[in-house]
């Protein structure tokens, strides 16, 4: 347990010293760099925007941890989402229904559209036998062409007076989600921002992914799947099956991350809705070890990171550091987390070693008797 909670800290501190280093020889102080990240990333307004970034980090990076449970890699998670999104607005915009079956039309509406289009690779996997990754990446690619095609004024969208921006019909506000800050307030914690009225769905997703891996059989038949598909099929699990199952739920996780966006902010899908969401859902999921806990902490400093990226260039450093800094998080937690699991397989190695000498001994012993 020590090491599985010290493991992520070492290579947090390994990554920042490498951070500072990188920090010196770009010229800028690094002690001051970094402060002024802290100083910006600590004011009332940039914390909000933190917990609304980290919360569709948070979702794309279960959905990505799903997969990864099985041995399955996601890497269609941000095709998934944005499709799911778009389909989703257009209905959503569409419509016109009281609360609360507008918001969950519209958010049942996004989870069927990524599930649907997860399934096909799922399905090409246990069909044809072609690789999850090989497929969600050319499904990423058919996605963005058919996001071209659909956000367009003779189908799904619409022009925006007095701009080159393109979007979906904007949600009535019968269909729209609140922001949290009413709630918050009426404990004494007033925002000056909008805080994402979705944010609580990201807790939930997170608490019930943790719990349906860990306590049903649903979760043990996927692990089992995942890491002895042979042992499974012989006690009476269809790996086959799993493999579409899990892909169907990881992209129905994945058309949640646009909701919070869609219905708590924007209200619309235009050509500035965020992008690339899921690809920073791989990079949480592997820093937080699939954990919901260790994932929340990861898309809280991803999302700090990024939040206080536009403070460098007041110190006089570039912006896309903080790129670099992700990366070196990532690439650092990566060489730790197998050095421990290498320092583990050796720890019981020993263990085992020392116990098979031990009953060695007593057998001896026994004899000698």
């Amino acid at each position: 347990m020590a090491l599985r909670i010290g493991a992520p800290v070492l290579a947090l501190l390994i990554s920042l010293g490498i951070t500072m280093v990188l920090l010196r020889v770009t010229g800028a102080d690094p002690v001051s760099s970094v402060q002024a990240m802290i100083d910006y990333g600590t004011t009332p307004n940039s914390i909000v925007d933190i917990l609304n970034r980290a919360t569709r980090y948070y979702l794309s990076a279960v959905a990505v941890a799903i997969g990864f449970r099985m041995a399955l890699l996601n890497i269609g998670v941000d095709g998934q989402y944005r499709l799911a999104a778009l389909l989703a607005a257009a209905l959503a915009g569409a419509l016109s229904l009281p609360a609360p079956f507008g918001q969950i039309l519209t958010i049942v509406a996004a989870m069927v559209v990524g599930g649907l289009w997860a399934a096909i690779a799922g399905v090409l996997k246990v069909t044809r036998g072609v690789s999850e990754v090989l497929s969600t990446i050319m499904l990423n690619s058919i996605a963005t062409g058919l996001i071209a095609y659909l956000l367009n004024p003779k189908r799904l969208a619409e022009m925006r007076p007095g701009s080159n921006n393109i979007a979906t019909p904007q949600v009535p506000s019968s269909g729209r989600v609140g922001a949290l800050n009413g709630a918050l307030s009426a404990i004494g914690i007033d925002l000056p921002g909008r805080l994402y009225g979705l944010l609580p769905v990201a807790i939930v997703v997170g608490v019930v992914f943790w719990v349906v891996v860990n306590y049903t059989r649903f979760g043990f038949d996927l692990k089992v799947s995942g890491l002895a598909p042979g042992a499974a099929e012989a006690s009476g699990v269809s790996a086959k099956k799993m493999i579409v199952v899990t892909m169907v739920t990881s992209g129905a996780i994945a058309g949640l991350i646009g909701m919070p966006e869609l219905l708590g902010a924007s209200y619309e899908y235009s050509l500035n809705f965020p992008a690339g969401l899921g690809f920073t859902g791989i990079t949480v999921a592997l820093l937080g070890r699939n954990h919901p806990l260790g994932i929340a902490f990861a898309a809280v400093l991803f999302a700090f990171l990024d939040q206080t990226s536009d403070v460098l260039q007041e110190v006089e450093v570039p912006k896309e550091i903080v790129g670099v800094m992700q990366g070196v998080v990532v690439l650092t937690v990566v060489i730790v987390y197998e050095l421990v699991r290498r320092f583990e397989i050796r720890r019981e190695q020993r263990a085992v070693a020392g116990e098979l000498a031990t009953g060695h001994d007593l057998a001896r012993a026994g004899k000698g008797r």
